[in-house]
């Protein structure tokens, strides 16, 4: 073998390493977290922020929920590899050692406080190492395997960024990012369950109690749209702390009551209107009412 062929191969699998360790960090959900705190950051400032402060606070952000969820990935590698949806990921297929995920995890989160303290201030990283935390011992080690309520308590993790982003700004909390902690904490359980009800098989052949599984789809839709239903007025209440406008009212108004009615449709006719239709809508809701309260303020305010 030439010399040639050798360092292509080698790049090759250097190549495909990369993308194994990539992978176990969850990109898209990484993607979906940063969406929620820059608009945080941009209400908080009550136009654009520093660019400098804006790309440290993602930098940080990214890093620690990657680590966050690399370790979840290290961790669930057994239950994964039950399921049909998870089967191919790198752990399962043994495409890195354990050890090395862990590691790799644990290693991003720490560089994450740490880069996070340096180029913002204490009270972001405190909270992004909080969101890890939580995400890693609260929902994957105790609740996922334990609890039907595993997504409602576990799924507060995701609720952090918003707050991450207002403290990186101001160097401390208010109302608002509290409230936009609230909206993602009430609209994690229907947009969750919505998928779980799609992909309910895998978890009972995992055995991981998820609400379809252990309570029905009859009580997963009901509990969807008691949930929709207490999202609609919780995001208007945004509106009483004084930092977004008539434009992020009326958008989060009709698009909260979209989401009610495909719940209603999902709980009332779920023959005829599929849970994937609510998870997709949620995924583009929550954008909605985040780049919204953005736009408000930077454009209108």
């Amino acid at each position: 073998m030439t010399a040639l062929a050798v360092a292509l191969r080698e790049s090759s699998r250097a190549s495909a390493t990369i993308r194994s360790y990539v992978a176990i960090t969850k990109p898209r959900i990484i993607l979906l977290l940063l969406a929620t705190t820059v608009p945080a950051m941009v209400v908080a400032e009550g136009g654009w922020p520093s660019t400098a402060l804006v790309i440290a606070t993602l930098v940080g952000g990214a890093a620690s929920a990657a680590g966050a969820n690399a370790v979840n990935c290290w961790y669930d590698r057994d239950i994964d590899a039950l399921m049909s949806r998870t089967q191919s990921r790198p752990l399962v297929r043994g495409e890195i050692p354990p050890l090395n995920a862990f590691l790799f995890g644990l290693a991003l989160a720490v560089g994450a406080f740490a880069f996070l303290w340096a180029t913002t201030n204490l009270l972001a990283a405190v909270l992004a190492w909080a969101a890890f935390l939580f995400y890693v011992f609260i929902y994957t080690v105790w609740l996922k395997r334990r609890s039907s309520q595993n997504i409602v308590i576990g799924g507060a993790a995701g609720a952090f960024p918003p707050m991450v982003g207002w403290a990186a700004v101001t160097g401390e909390l208010a109302w608002a990012p509290v409230i936009m902690f609230a909206i993602i904490f009430f609209w994690t359980p229907p947009h969750f369950w919505a998928l779980a009800l799609r992909i309910a098989p895998d978890y009972r052949d995992a055995s991981v109690p998820m609400l379809p599984v252990q309570a029905g789809e009859v009580t997963t839709r009901r509990q969807i749209l008691a949930y929709s239903i207490v999202l609609l007025p919780l995001t208007l209440s945004l509106l009483l702390t004084g930092t977004v406008g008539w434009l992020y009212g009326a958008v989060a108004g009709a698009a909260g009551l979209g989401f009610v009615a495909i719940a209603f449709g999902l709980w009332r006719w779920p023959e005829r209107v599929p849970s994937m239709r609510l998870y997709t809508y949620s995924l583009a809701y929550l954008a909605a009412i985040f780049i919204v309260m953005a736009i408000d303020v930077a454009i209108l305010g």
